[in-house]
């Protein structure tokens, strides 16, 4: 296994806010205590080799390598076999995988570091292929018009099986067991995937979601589930180390549209966010332009919107550069950023912006699958 300790590069100053960086300040809310606001965001990486979904000890290395985030969150990690969305992805629901994570956990922890296990179901975002033949489940019968990525390679995604209120039961039941095992598994939180395209925002979503129970037809029935599931995490865990991530500024993916249900959707939920004192709410700016749409106003302005309804904890994510992230930090529009493809090339990011380094590119042809290469072999920084 590559060992990063061993490989440098030589620093190159670039302009740029570096040591000044309000990201490298320290952050604290009650048990969020971190050395600095840099978070590494979630992200499917495509390294799980084991076809038990076992985490390896080469994930445990690409994580061990950025533990110097103020807040490491793993990628979405699936609660159950229906969960399943994708190859090589870990799960969470056996003892197995537990065991897998708890290598992760303290080879992080033994360099410091922080790290939550960000738990997801796909959904309708999956293929027979990936669930021993069953449909796919959502919240109403609707396909999601995106392509799933099987063992045969790239497959159409087909129309999902409506989920029955006694399955969204059990499926809050497995977001629990899944939360339980996390807390075995030795993470320092939990963060509930409410974002993109999967089961909780295809909930969320008047354009997938359909139904006219008390799942669906209002803003706050489409966002029961969410709530639920988080009451189940916290039958496990404090709340205080409970996250959560949406993406209210979705749009224009498959069939998952904004629309003029989606913001007072999404108004609705945070308010109630707000009163349950979580570790934190990560935010996903919108990443398509949204400006002819019911929506436009978060083209610029989802911090500012989002801050005057959630007191606590707010976490930025959406392609942000250093320089934008420290602005928004020094606004109060949010008090940490995450960044994704940045952590990817540079496994020391917090070392390079304090440094005023150059930050390096990634290899996009290795980002979400292959081995080592592209995954662990980054070199930081030469002291």
């Amino acid at each position: 296994m590559t060992d990063l300790s061993a490989l440098s590069l030589p620093v190159t100053p670039e302009p740029g806010v570096g040591a000044r960086s309000p990201l490298l300040t320290t952050y604290r809310r009650e048990s969020l205590v971190l050395p600095n606001r840099i978070v590494m965001a979630p992200m499917t990486r495509g390294r799980t080799e084991s076809r038990e979904r076992i985490p390896s000890s080469m994930e445990a290395t690409y994580f061990a390598q950025r533990a110097g985030a103020g807040l490491v969150v793993t990628g979405g990690t699936y609660v159950s076999p229906q969960a399943v969305g994708g190859i090589r992805v870990p799960g969470v629901y056996s003892d197995e995988q537990v065991e897998g994570w708890r290598h992760v956990v303290d080879r992080v922890h033994t360099r410091g570091g922080r790290i939550f296990l960000q738990l997801a179901h796909s959904g309708s975002i999956s293929h027979p292929d990936l669930l021993d033949g069953a449909l796919p489940v959502a919240p109403s019968a609707v396909n999601p018009l995106q392509k799933t990525f099987t063992p045969a390679g790239f497959k159409d995604t087909i129309v999902p099986r409506a989920l029955e209120r006694s399955d969204i039961a059990a499926i809050i039941d497995d977001f629990g067991r899944a939360a339980r095992n996390a807390r075995l598994a030795g993470f320092d939180g939990v963060e509930l995937h409410a974002a993109n395209v999967y089961l909780l925002p295809q909930f969320l979503s008047s354009a997938v979601n359909q139904r006219d129970d008390d799942y669906g037809g209002s803003p706050g029935n489409r966002s029961r589930i969410v709530l639920e599931v988080l009451d189940a995490l916290a039958a496990h865990w404090p709340r205080q180390q409970i996250g959560i991530k949406l993406s209210p500024g979705l749009h224009g993916v498959g069939v998952m549209v904004a629309n003029e249900d989606t913001l007072p959707t999404y108004d609705y939920l945070v308010d109630q966010l707000d009163r349950l004192d979580l570790a934190y709410l990560h935010l996903m700016r919108p990443m398509m332009d949204v400006s002819a749409t019911a929506i436009a106003m978060l083209q610029g302005d989802t911090y500012r919107h989002f801050r005057t309804r959630y007191r606590g904890t707010l976490i930025a994510n959406g392609g942000f550069d250093v320089d934008t992230a420290s602005a928004l930090i020094a606004s109060g529009e949010a008090d940490l950023v995450s960044f994704a493809r940045h952590f990817i090339a540079n496994p020391d990011l917090p070392e390079r912006i304090a440094s005023g380094s150059r930050l390096a590119s990634g290899d996009m042809g290795t980002y979400y699958q292959g081995g080592e290469q592209g995954y662990t072999t980054y070199p930081v920084m030469a002291a």
